[in-house]
């Protein structure tokens, strides 16, 4: 009997492997599900359904809007939330400029020291300078109680870094030096041919970036003082996590329960990151392989 040549990862699959697959599928996506589903359920949640279902309700019997009426007529989150987009947009378009023009120059051979810039760059990946003296260090360029703590600290990502001028150092090289015959200088061959090539690993590494800076809290931990400047990470860290009161939830009248209450924060931190991620899973693949693989 004639036998293919194909490897075993390019064959058909048989019906027991698709069932197999699907369920596995699905359970996975049920576990994945479960608590969220469970998270706004409670947050949806009388006193009475989270009383009679001990904590955690899936389907609550009669929803109520009453935790994000309390969390939003407070002004703790709303400020808090303000905070956390501000934050995540300016950093995130810092950190792209700030990687772009670091990836584009150590990307072209011709720059003196690019090797060593990038081992510099390297070494960040292996070696933390540790709490205390990056405390030390925010400190003393007068950044404790500021926003810019919060941005500058985390400003370059080595990984991303890497993966962008990885990309950048596989686009073919005649574009370019076509580019410079013509006349265009290198802002111009940055702006008008390689970012527009660039466009799925740009949007990648905007997502790695925007994630970071709106899931961090522990920089807001060390450096910030004055609560009127926590983001909302912190927030549900103290409200949730430590199970604290915020002085305007406990102020309003009439407030939810306690654990639906929790729960609207914790749904308010979530949904903002669901809604912009579908927008680029397209390039997400497509941008980390290809970043990580020319070059």
């Amino acid at each position: 009997m004639p036998t293919s040549s194909r490897p075993a990862w390019m064959e058909r699959p048989s019906t027991i492997g698709l069932v197999v697959k699907g369920m596995i599928l699905v359970t996975v996506v049920l576990l994945v599900a479960y608590p969220f589903v469970g998270v706004i359920g409670t947050s949806l949640s009388t006193e009475s359904d989270i009383t009679r279902s001990g904590g955690f309700v899936l389907l609550p019997s009669s929803p109520s809007l009453s935790a994000y009426a309390t969390v939003f007529n407070g002004g703790t989150v709303t400020r808090a939330l303000l905070v956390s987009v501000l934050v995540t947009v300016i950093g995130t378009a810092a950190s792209m400029l700030a990687t772009i023009g670091m990836a584009y120059g150590l990307s072209r051979r011709e720059v003196t020291g690019a090797r060593w810039i990038l081992l510099i760059a390297l070494l960040t990946m292996l070696f933390n300078p540790g709490l205390i003296a990056n405390f030390l260090l925010v400190k003393q360029v007068g950044l404790i109680d500021t926003f810019g703590a919060l941005i500058l600290p985390s400003l370059v990502s080595a990984f991303n870094l890497v993966v962008l001028r990885s990309f950048f150092m596989g686009l073919p090289r005649e574009l370019l030096e076509s580019a410079r015959i013509d006349g265009a200088g290198d802002f111009g061959i940055l702006v008008r041919i390689v970012l527009p090539l660039s466009k799925a690993v740009l949007a990648v590494i905007s997502l790695f970036y925007a994630v970071g800076y709106w899931n961090a809290f522990f920089n807001a931990l060390l450096y910030l003082n004055d609560s009127d400047k926590f983001p909302l990470p912190l927030i549900l860290r103290t409200f949730v996590l430590q199970g604290r009161t915020l002085d305007s939830l406990a102020a309003a009248e009439a407030p939810a329960p306690v654990q639906a209450i929790q729960m609207a924060v914790l749904v308010v931190a979530i949904v903002p990151i669901l809604l912009v991620y579908p927008f680029l899973q397209r390039y997400f693949t497509k941008g980390v392989l290809t970043g990580a693989i020319k070059g």
